[in-house]
């Protein structure tokens, strides 16, 4: 059962009126719910996607929902120079950034197998992990220019301690271990910028939305859901908009819950080695 804790109220998604909101993988599932939902309270929406007419699909939705046009930006997150040519658009394009939702993601290969992505990183540690630490350094002059303002990072409760010598080993390779790894890591650079955004009024906190909603991946994969797209959605719009969460940084929540991330987290020294790999992997891809 997903642990509760203070319930959304209609009158903090209302307070997303006129605020701009990035959401990542808004194609689908909790990405799709978030954006009609948003949309719908009145914020701007910058869409993200790989597939245009899903894409179309979600800013049709939204526009009926709300009557405002959402910007659209495709985009393949497993390259690194496409994450930097959505953060270029989006500057170019937005004088303001109230909201960045990190919540694009890839489960890995249906029959399991290791995959590298075009950078030669392997997939899930470029998608889950890779591609949001580097749109969120990306975007953080928009965010801070735009403060009061909030990143948050979609993650998951399974995590694995990750090897820092060795993040994404080719021996003995398992999917699931991968996905669990990435998003550990995710939780991890979210605790890093947010000591690093500390005074700065933005904040970063990351979360466990639901467990095994009835997204496309867990159909996909044949595991029967546990939970619905809407309960991960209220968990996340409360991180996005509950203004008693404003100063609240640096979080890992399970649901609504304040929770506690696996114990690698709350390793400093552990969190800079990873962002080391990460900056590494960064400049080997797009050169800075």
């Amino acid at each position: 059962m997903r642990p509760q804790g203070k319930a959304l109220s209609d009158n903090d998604i209302d307070r997303m009126v006129d605020r701009t909101v990035l959401i990542t993988g808004a194609t689908d599932g909790l990405g799709r719910d978030l954006a009609v939902r948003l949309g719908a309270a009145g914020a701007r929406l910058i869409l993200h996607g790989r597939n245009p007419d899903r894409a179309a699909a979600v800013a049709a939705e939204v526009t009926a929902a709300s009557g405002h046009v959402p910007l659209i930006i495709l985009a393949d997150l497993s390259r690194l120079a496409e994450v930097d040519r959505l953060a270029d658009e989006i500057i170019a394009r937005t004088a303001r950034l109230d909201v960045l939702v990190n919540n694009a993601g890839t489960g890995g290969r249906s029959d399991g197998r290791r995959e590298l992505s075009a950078d030669g990183n392997e997939l899930l540690w470029a998608v889950n992990h890779l591609a949001p630490y580097r749109l969120t350094r990306r975007l953080l002059p928009l965010l801070r220019t735009s403060a009061p303002a909030r990143v948050v990072n979609v993650a998951s409760a399974g995590q694995q301690e990750i090897d820092l010598d060795d993040p994404t080993p080719e021996h003995d390779y398992d999917v699931y271990t991968a996905y669990c790894r990435a998003k550990l890591a995710m939780i991890m650079a979210t605790i890093e910028y947010a000591e690093e955004l500390d005074g700065t009024g933005v904040t970063v906190n990351a979360l466990h939305p639901a467990t095994l909603m009835a997204t496309t991946m867990v159909l996909e994969s044949g595991v029967t859901p546990i939970s619905t797209v809407a309960e991960g959605a209220d968990a996340t719009l409360r991180l996005i908009c509950d203004p008693g969460l404003s100063r609240m940084a640096g979080r890992y929540f399970n649901g609504t819950r304040q929770s506690r991330p696996h114990a690698q987290a709350d390793n400093p020294k552990a969190r800079r080695r990873l962002l080391e790999i990460s900056d590494t992997a960064v400049i080997s891809a797009v050169g800075r």
